[in-house]
C-alpha cells in the first residue's frame, strides 16, 4: 500500500531521516520500533505530509504522494494520530468525532439560511454515525463528556475514533500507549485488531511497549540513525544482533572484541 524509497529528511545538518526504504503490505499491522532518536516520528511525518522530505518518494497504491499537505492525503484515506492527543477540549467526544467529516453543508454560511433541512439531516447522520463508533470503542458512556476532561487512553481511543469518521485506508499510530494504563492500552489494542480484521484497516504503529508491538503486529520493521536496520517477526528483531547493538549498545561490537 505505501512504498518509501530513499527518504531523507534533514534539519540543517542534521538527518533525522537518512535514506529509509519500506513497504507496507495492505491490511497489515505494521509495527516501527527503534531507540529515541531513530526517526520514527520524523517518517511519519514526512510519509503523512507534516514535512516536505529534503529527497526521496512515497508512493500510496503506486501513486506518487511525495510532500502532499495532510489535507489532500486525508482526502485519500491517509491519516495519522500522535502521541499526545489533540482533541478539542472544550467539545464534548460525540462533538469531536463528528466535525471531522469535511464538505459538510453547514460550513457554508448561506446554507445556514438556506438549507437547514439539509444541515439537520446530516447532522442527525454525523451523530449516528459518532454514537456507533463511541460504542464500538467502549466509550459510549462518555459522548456528553468534554473531550479535555477525559483520561489519556481515553483521549487515545477518541484519537482513534476520529479515524473511523472518514474512510481511512491507513492510519499512522505515534506511540499510542504512551501514558496509558495496562487496561486501556488492551482496550486501544482490542480496537485496531478490530479495524483491521473487520473493517480492512492498514495501520503503522510506533511504540516502545514491546508485548503490545508483539501482539498487534507482523512485521515489525527497526529504525536507527535514520535508516531501517531490520525488519521481521517481532521474535527475529528481537534476535538481531544490529538490533541489539542500536539498543543496548552490546552485541557485534563486543563480539568482534571478544574474537580479535
Amino acid at each position: 500500500m505505501i512504498k518509501v524509497e530513499n527518504l531523507h529528511k534533514h534539519f540543517g545538518g542534521f538527518h533525522a531521516v537518512d535514506g529509509a526504504s519500506l513497504e507496507i503490505a495492505e491490511g497489515s499491522i505494521t509495527g516501527l520500533i527503534g531507540p529515541n532518536g531513530a526517526g520514527k516520528t520524523t517518517l511519519f511525518n514526512v510519509i503523512a505530509g507534516v514535512h516536505a522530505p529534503t529527497a526521496g518518494r512515497v508512493t500510496l497504491k503506486g501513486e506518487d504522494i511525495t510532500g502532499l499537505p495532510p489535507h489532500e492525503l486525508f482526502h485519500r484515506g491517509v491519516l495519522r494520530t500522535f502521541q499526545i492527543a489533540h482533541e478539542f477540549s472544550s467539545m464534548t467526544c460525540r462533538e469531536n468525532l463528528m466535525m471531522v467529516p469535511s464538505g459538510q453543508s453547514g460550513e457554508k454560511i448561506w446554507n445556514t439560511w438556506f438549507a437547514r433541512k439539509k444541515i439537520a439531516e446530516e447532522e442527525e447522520a454525523l451523530r449516528a454515525k459518532a454514537d456507533e463508533v463511541l460504542e464500538f470503542l467502549t466509550i459510549s458512556h462518555l459522548a456528553d463528556h468534554k473531550a479535555g476532561q477525559v483520561s489519556g487512553g481515553q483521549k487515545k481511543l477518541l484519537e482513534l475514533g476520529r479515524t473511523m469518521m472518514v474512510d481511512a485506508k491507513i492510519v499512522f499510530l505515534d506511540e499510542v500507549g504512551a501514558g496509558v494504563n495496562r487496561t486501556l492500552l488492551n482496550t486501544i489494542g482490542d480496537a485496531i485488531i478490530r479495524l483491521n480484521k473487520e473493517r480492512g484497516y492498514t495501520f503503522v504503529v510506533i511504540e516502545h511497549d514491546m508485548d503490545f508491538i508483539g501482539r498487534l503486529c507482523d512485521p515489525v520493521i527497526c529504525m536507527a540513525e535514520g535508516k531501517v536496520l531490520a525488519e521481521g517477526t517481532l521474535d527475529e528483531i528481537k534476535a538481531n544482533e544490529h538490533v541489539i547493538e542500536a539498543y543496548l549498545g552490546t552485541g557485534l561490537k563486543n563480539k568482534q572484541k571478544g574474537a580479535a
